[in-house]
């Protein structure tokens, strides 16, 4: 031990020294130089020596320098890119072997948005039993799909199901060899199934899993992200990346304070009562509720080429209002990326990020029972603060801007279906009746915009970085204080509501 410590002073004397001599050679030569080219001449010098020298020199009895736990980390790995491989006139495509089956990935110190919480929330009633074949054999869904050794296999699917299975493709190839082999269910419907009251009392059945994209307090529905996050060609809709980006840019081409001082919506008025009735809000010549509504018909729209159905070109109102169709809408991170205040008509659906809004910091709420006096004080009360009426745009903008990136909906559906395996009591197994679906077989012969959003939204190769870190559970009394402050900050507004006093604010 005494001779290594006199060894490692002597090379620290020679360093000092040789340093001092490069220095005073530096500054010699180089009067003109910066302090700071002397000071990378001596670093570079320095570690030759150190690197000469210590590579072998005993730092500690029987350790070496190279074998010390503290070194440079290791550089991520390269990242490739694998094209779409498809066989030209053939319309069999079959899925090439050349895809990574594993990629080292570094370790993310991302921490995922809070609403990623919800997920053990939707998985909680598994959590004691597990989850058999008996229970998804139960599950009435549109297809079901195995992952089996890294790769995908469905049993039938139609026209939603295609970029819903399109998405869960690319996230095997953004992460290959991280899901585990699991069998689910998927619904895709727009109205949960899975009823509560159905698995209650001493003697129920545990509930099946059943995938699908929304839920709300009284079903057991799993939440998935959406389809159009990859794209709705039969409307028009593009891919949430390429969308994202125009809103943004639609954002820009109007400040707020200069946008029409009324609260603007736009959709089928023919899906749901409450559409039609929020129809009625619409200014007469008696009574203005500040409302401007327009129904959009879908066929006169594709008809005429989508010219009116721009979403990027729709940020032009100070507020904006969501309202639930049959159930939930793809639309709420749309109208809610536009700046504009959001007007929440009080929702009975969640899909897997809106869980995380919060009344008065993301949105306004709007009452459904007197939606268009509710909506006129909304707005009332924004065009008198307006600077707190912009924040609230502004908030919930950023909450999807920040919290809604398409790398994050992929890393939801990693730990949705991470945990969601672990919870299976048996071995999945492919059917002999199960396809199996990879990106070429679902791209290679399409045509249109299901091509075009297809190939626009396919993972060119494995990620080199893993997925954000899952945060905990809620606790039950966190969770419960979470609801109830949602509860009483939507009360508040309706107490102002009934005051009619358009100047409070707290």
């Amino acid at each position: 031990m005494g001779e290594t410590l006199q060894a490692t002073h002597e090379v620290w004397s020679r360093v000092i020294g040789i340093s001092r001599h490069v220095s005073e050679v530096i500054t010699h030569s180089f009067k003109g130089g910066t302090a700071t080219f002397t000071l990378f001449v001596i670093v570079l010098f320095i570690g030759a020596v150190f690197s000469s020298h210590w590579a072998t020199a005993p730092l500690f009895t029987g350790v070496s320098f190279k074998n010390l736990a503290l070194q440079i980390p290791n550089r991520p790995p390269k990242k490739i890119e694998i094209p779409l491989s498809c066989t030209n006139g053939s319309t069999t495509q079959t899925c090439p072997a050349n895809y990574p089956k594993k990629f080292d990935i570094v370790t993310s110190t991302e921490a995922c948005p809070e609403y990623f919480r919800w997920i053990h929330e939707d998985l909680r009633p598994w959590k004691e039993t597990g989850i058999t074949k008996d229970m998804v054999d139960r599950a009435n869904g549109d297809f079901r799909l195995f992952i089996v050794k890294g790769k995908a296999y469905v049993q039938k699917f139609h026209t939603r199901d295609v970029f819903t299975i399109w998405g869960i493709v690319q996230l095997l190839r953004l992460y290959p060899g991280k899901i585990p082999d699991l069998d689910l269910m998927f619904r895709c419907g727009d109205m949960p199934l899975i009823l509560k009251r159905d698995y209650q009392g001493e003697n129920a059945k545990s509930p099946p899993p059943l995938f699908r994209y929304c839920k709300d307090d009284q079903t057991l529905d799993i939440v998935f992200p959406d389809w159009s996050f990859w794209g709705w060609p039969e409307i028009n809709i593009k891919p949430w990346v390429p969308l994202a980006k125009e809103l943004e840019e639609g954002n820009n081409r109007t400040a707020w304070i200069q946008r029409e001082p009324y609260a603007y919506w736009k959709g089928n008025t023919r899906t749901g009562v409450q559409r039609r009735d929020l129809f009625r809000c619409n200014p007469t010549n008696e009574q203005d509720w500040n409302a401007r509504i327009y129904h959009q018909d879908w066929k006169r729209e594709t008809r005429r080429g989508f010219r009116d159905s721009n979403l990027a070109n729709q940020c032009t109102h100070r507020y904006k209002i969501y309202i639930e169709g049959y159930s939930w809408s793809v639309s709420e991170k749309y109208i809610l990326a536009c700046n504009s205040m959001t007007l929440l008509v009080k929702t009975r659906y969640d899909d897997m990020f809106t869980r995380g809004l919060l009344p008065l910091k993301h949105y306004w709420p709007i009452r459904d029972n007197d939606k268009c006096r509710s909506i006129k004080f909304a707005v009332d009360w924004g065009n008198n603060h307006t600077e707190e009426a912009q924040r609230i745009g502004m908030e919930g903008s950023k909450f999807i801007r920040e919290k809604l990136k398409m790398s994050q909906v992929y890393d939801y559906m990693f730990h949705l279906l991470n945990n969601y395996a672990k919870l299976l009591k048996y071995q999945p197994t492919v059917p002999p009746d199960a396809v199996q679906v990879c990106s070429e077989t679902l791209a290679c012969n399409v045509g249109g915009l299901e091509k075009i959003y297809k190939l626009e939204t396919m993972v060119k190769g494995p990620s080199t970085t893993g997925p954000c870190t899952l945060p905990p559970p809620y606790d039950p009394l966190e969770l419960q204080s979470f609801m109830k402050r949602k509860e009483n900050l939507t009360k508040q507004v309706e107490v102002w509501e009934l005051s009619g006093n358009i100047t409070q604010w707290s």
